[in-house]
């Protein structure tokens, strides 16, 4: 072996365990949220990939913050590989943070709905697994008695053939996803649209919630 044939492979296993160090420490900084200041509130939902609920939340006056991450399992410090291919039983979920003096905890939940399938158990879209299913994770009695009232309501609606299949849920362990996956509608907009309009999202969600 020459001396710079020995050099291109010692710099090839050193990139190599650079990477694999680099996705271990990605995995080991995954952690659960801090408490939300004074006067905040929180609201947790999951709706299918975690990249696609981000947005129309951000957008509301009165969210201070969303993050992607998962709950609704036991496995602490989940890693996103782990959640996808089905071996936690977490959620990919989004933790909003909000200010109830200028949104309602009403007014999310419309939004949440108009987000997601809530007839299609353990999928959502393109995504299958209970990794990808819906549920309100609540925060206390008053939020599940609204999202019980509202679920109650769409059923009670004659708007679907079918019932509302959504969990609802008390909110437990919530681990922020790796950061890549925070804001990746604005970090990888292509990417994410391609995404978004190859899982059929949008066009489902025409069919359930559109005029016409």
């Amino acid at each position: 072996m020459t001396k710079t044939h020995r050099h291109s492979t010692l710099f090839a296993a050193a990139v190599l365990i650079a990477g694999v160090v680099a996705v271990t420490s990605a995995a080991q900084q995954t952690a659960e949220t801090a408490p939300v200041s004074e006067g905040l509130a929180k609201a947790t939902f999951a709706g299918g990939c975690f990249w696609c609920m981000e947005p129309p939340f951000d957008e509301l006056d009165g969210v201070i913050s969303t993050t992607s991450g998962y709950t609704g399992g036991n496995r602490r410090h989940p890693a996103y590989q782990q959640v996808a291919s089905g071996q936690t039983t977490h959620a990919e979920a989004v933790e909003i943070v909000y200010d109830p003096s200028k949104i309602s905890y009403p007014q999310l939940l419309e939004v949440f709905w108009m987000n997601v399938d809530p007839l299609t158990r353990d999928r959502q879209f393109c995504d299958g697994g209970a990794q990808y299913r819906t549920a309100i994770f609540v925060h206390g009695d008053e939020q599940a008695r609204l999202a019980r009232d509202t679920k109650q309501q769409l059923d009670d609606s004659g708007r679907f053939d079918r019932p509302v299949v959504t969990q609802i849920v008390e909110a437990g362990e919530f681990w922020a996803a790796e950061e890549y996956h925070q804001d990746y509608y604005l970090k990888n907009p292509i990417r994410y649209k391609f995404y978004r309009y190859g899982c059929g999202r949008d066009k489902r969600l025409d069919e359930l919630w559109g005029e016409g």
